[in-house]
């Protein structure tokens, strides 16, 4: 009986690990230095996932509505595999930042499928957050001395200035849901605390994906109380006029701003892969060894020719150009499915508030994909954590 009850106890523990490992690898996600103990967080949750399936000791289910849409896009992604220019980088980008995430994915739907958990899982990405952008404030204008009017660059390899959006604006919606929806004032207050170095931190990195990001997620979430939508409305705009951001908007080169120049070279790729594409690994389309970028940069019109990026700096336009156009199709169906999720769920009455604040925080996410480069570890990490935090608000009972 003892034996019995050791054992009873040992897997409730590791039932209650898995949670506890991938709340600690979503909250570093930002953080630099932290690679080996996220990677020990996250592989140590297969792990005890592998083992309590095979002791029959949780319901692991696949069931999800994105499951097709994974399916398909990652059955053509292996297809294309097989011609890709970059084979080894293609296979290891395949493992790494695709077969990873969606095990990621069916990890967090499955161990944060209740509401108490789900509110977990949004404090982490606001914790999270909020420490990093009070910590870069502090660091980069009290610490270094330089003034408000310096455009703040992180100095940090794993996130650029450029991506800090992709987990800033999501937190920053979290905290906006909590003030708005929550009846309690300590939450209430802690999410104001929050907010603030969050969004400040948004305007000092004078990112023009960021703060048009923050303007769309923002009317999405408060659209149904014009009132508060005002407010926000209003307060963005006050803020973007004091901030030096305001001159990069105002006085800024349209080409260089809509990353036309990019684009035009990155589509005359596309149009001698249209099919297969170049292959999934990421560092294929800029280390110049399968094919020359200045060749094809050539010819775009001349206005259009500027500096040319290893990057496509676009979400859709990478996946275009390392999947082909099918391969294009089959992704923005995971974001198709995903707002319908979405959708369903406001149409339904069903957890209004959280479809609406998940929308708006992946319709961020879409933005600023749009115009930077977002399949590196940071990015990703937020984006599964969204779609696993909209499909938990839609099967959830």
């Amino acid at each position: 009986m003892n034996a019995l009850n050791t054992r009873g106890k040992i897997f409730k523990l590791l039932n209650l690990s898995v949670p506890v490992l991938m709340g600690i690898s979503i909250f570093l996600n930002p953080f630099p230095h932290t690679t080996s103990l996220k990677e020990v967080c996250f592989y140590g949750s297969v792990i005890i996932t592998l083992i309590l399936a095979c002791c029959s000791k949780i319901d692991f289910s696949f069931k999800s509505p994105l499951t097709l849409p994974f399916a398909l896009f990652s059955i053509w992604a292996f297809i294309c595999l097989f011609f890709a220019l970059d084979k080894g980088g293609s296979i290891h980008d395949f493992r790494a930042h695709l077969l990873k995430y969606i095990v990621f994915y069916y990890i967090l739907i499955n161990y944060f499928n209740s509401s108490n958990r789900l509110v977990y899982l949004s404090w982490i990405v606001i914790l999270s957050a909020a420490i990093f952008s009070a910590g870069e404030i502090i660091y980069f204008y009290a610490m270094l001395g330089n003034t408000l009017s310096t455009k703040l660059v992180t100095g940090i390899a794993e996130v650029p200035v450029n991506l800090i959006g992709f987990f800033a604006v999501p937190a920053a919606i979290f905290s906006l849901h909590n003030i708005i929806t929550d009846n309690n004032l300590r939450i209430k207050i802690i999410s104001i605390l929050c907010i603030l170095p969050i969004s400040i931190l948004c305007f000092l990195t004078q990112t023009r994906s960021t703060v048009l990001a923050l303007f769309l997620s923002v009317i999405i979430l408060c659209f149904k109380n014009k009132k508060i939508l005002v407010v926000c409305l209003g307060i963005l705009f006050i803020a973007t006029a004091m901030s030096p951001i305001k001159d990069r908007i105002t006085n800024g080169d349209l080409i260089t701003a809509l990353r036309l120049d990019i684009h035009y070279t990155t589509l005359q790729v596309i149009k001698d892969f249209p099919i297969m594409g170049i292959g999934f690994g990421m560092e294929t389309y800029g280390n110049g060894e399968f094919f020359d970028l200045k060749k094809y940069n050539k010819k775009v019109p001349e206005k259009y020719r500027g500096y040319i990026h290893t990057d496509p700096h676009s979400m859709p336009f990478s996946i275009a150009v390392r999947t082909g156009l099918i391969g294009l199709a089959f992704f923005l169906n995971i974001f198709f499915a995903t707002f319908m999720m979405g959708w369903r769920c406001i149409r339904q009455g069903k957890d209004d508030d959280w479809a609406r604040s998940l929308i708006s925080a992946v319709a961020a996410v879409l933005v600023i994909g749009f115009f930077e480069p977002s399949f590196s570890h940071v990015p990703e990490v937020v984006f599964y954590t969204l779609l696993a935090m909209m499909t938990i608000v839609f099967i959830r009972e």
